[in-house]
């Protein structure tokens, strides 16, 4: 359902973004003809992962500095006119022992459903983000972001990336690790013993990065913005210009000025944020060693970043994608996984096929009320719910559901892909029940919707038992005594019959309805 339209047809969407050191709002109008404006942009330090990267737990302090941000955020979204806001969370909400209670606290407090994004999820919204900084003539691009927990890589192009990488490295969690964010200087045997670490930590990257042919290096974090604002104005003596480049022998000799500094006295160097000043050591050691590591001379700093990643993709899944993405990352991710595991193509898009004719006939009669969400979910189920062949025949059920819940399908948040798993699982053997193991990491309402969602694949699936794509409809009727199946097929289906009968209690039960096939 899109968001309320103004008399110029024009609708206002907010885009947060909250990570473990602060909530950052992006409030655009996107216009009919789907350019958009930019409203406002706002920043709210939370060092919300603070202690996650001690202790594991998210502390009431950070929850309740957090809560009021984002609460304070969306109201001026409200205010002006946003009427959806989407919201995610990264590596201090995901790392977090605590996560659920967190997010209820926020969804209580501010009304938002706030979704948590895996790390490799967080690096394409930034490579959507910060794709447009690639230029053609210098090849592909380094794309790297440095948050409060963890770094971001991409190494792509201005039309697709190549590689999406995730560390647990970050500008909080090195400086918490290793006491960077001490009162006095940091001794240099301490900072080289950070740039150890995270050359250690990091080294399987380095490899997978050198395979490219890299001609440039993007960064979008505020910790690299922040670091070449403090370049220019204490070498230069001017405000950094947006095309302003950050040369490696320049870094290192800015890192040796804020090393050597007292904290206090860190926060009046010229073109520091004096918000960033006792974790700015943690994040310019990652820039530090990549630069070294990967023998990239200079990066340019762009202000874009995981909003503006976030805006790009609601873009490219909004009625005209066309605009943005020729297919769909959610599409191309399943389609990838699907093929990559050798599913039969032919099978699962008759299912497919089948199971959101049901759907919507179901729909229509009153059967359940769920919408356009839920029906992509189930599409997507019956394109994966093979993948488990890949593995053994005989368990591929439980193979499927292992291999959809381990793939980090991008476009998807976490609760999307255990809805997708969990039908795929349910497909063929046992029922959805509440205590179910694979249901383990569901909402109430999420296991309702696997529930629904299994008995039209279940019918769907044993109506191409045969593999032989005779089934041409599957539609659901009101019947006298319940509900009836109509089937119109090309050629003798008993076998595929044989299956529904087979099924038949299982499906009612799950629809709460008697199901008779005509």
């Amino acid at each position: 359902m899109l968001p309320a339209v103004d008399a110029q047809g024009s609708r206002v969407v907010a885009f947060l973004d909250i990570g473990s050191n602060s909530v950052r709002l992006l409030l655009v109008r996107i216009n009919p003809n789907q350019t958009y404006t930019v409203l406002a942009e706002q920043r709210e330090v939370v060092r919300l992962g603070e202690t996650v990267f001690v202790d594991g737990r998210i502390h009431a302090a950070a929850i309740r500095r957090t809560v009021d941000a984002v609460g304070e955020l969306a109201s001026l979204a409200r205010a002006r006119g946003a009427h959806e806001v989407v919201a995610v969370a990264t590596s201090a909400t995901r790392e977090s022992e605590n996560q659920a209670e967190f997010l209820r606290t926020l969804n209580r407090e501010t009304g938002l459903d706030v979704r948590v994004i895996s790390g490799k999820e967080e690096a394409r919204l930034i490579y959507l983000g910060t794709s447009h900084m690639v230029r053609k003539e210098e090849g592909q691009a380094v794309f790297m972001d440095i948050g409060g927990g963890s770094t971001e890589l991409a190494v792509g192009d201005q039309t697709r990336y190549a590689y999406l990488d995730s560390l647990r490295l970050g500008a909080i969690r090195l400086s918490v690790q290793f006491r960077l964010n001490r009162e006095g200087p940091v001794p240099k045997k301490q900072y080289d013993a950070v740039r150890d670490f995270i050359r250690n930590a990091a080294a399987p990257t380095f490899k997978r990065v050198q395979r490219y042919s890299i001609g440039q290096f993007i960064g979008s974090s505020g910790t690299i913005e922040n670091l070449a604002d403090i370049l220019y104005r204490v070498r230069y003596d001017r405000r950094r210009e947006r095309s302003d480049p950050m040369r490696y022998s320049e870094l290192t000799k800015i890192i040796e000025l804020l090393r050597s500094t007292p904290l206090e006295e860190r926060r009046m160097i010229p073109g520091i944020d004096p918000d960033r000043a006792d974790i700015i050591l943690g994040g310019a050691a990652i820039l530090d060693v990549f630069m070294d590591e990967l023998n990239l001379h200079e990066i340019r700093p762009t202000d874009r970043g995981m909003r503006d990643g976030l805006l790009l993709d609601y873009l490219a899944n909004s009625e005209h994608a066309a605009l943005y993405l020729r297919v769909p990352i959610r599409d191309r991710s399943v389609l990838q996984l699907a093929r990559s595991c050798g599913s039969d193509e032919a099978h699962t898009q008759v299912v497919a096929r089948l199971a959101t004719e049901l759907f919507d006939t179901a729909r229509k009669l009153g059967v359940h009320r769920y919408g356009d969400e839920e029906r992509d979910l189930l599409r997507y189920a019956a394109l994966l719910h093979d993948v488990g062949s890949f593995l053994s025949y005989d368990n591929e059920h439980e193979h499927a559901w292992y291999l959809i819940s381990s793939a980090d399908l991008l476009g998807f948040n976490r609760t999307e892909i255990g809805i997708i798993a969990a039908i795929a699982f349910f497909s063929r053997r046992s029922v959805p029940r509440r205590g179910h193991p694979k249901l383990a990491g569901l909402d109430e309402n999420s296991k309702k919707v696997v529930g629904t969602l299994t008995a039209f694949m279940r019918i769907a699936d044993n109506l191409d038992r045969s593999r032989r794509g005779l089934v041409r409809h599957a539609r659901l009727r009101a019947g006298q005594d319940g509900l009836v199946l109509r089937i119109k097929a090309d050629g003798d289906i008993a076998t595929d019959l044989w299956g529904v009968r087979h099924d038949h209690q299982v499906i009612e039960k799950l629809l709460g309805r008697r199901v008779n096939v005509g």
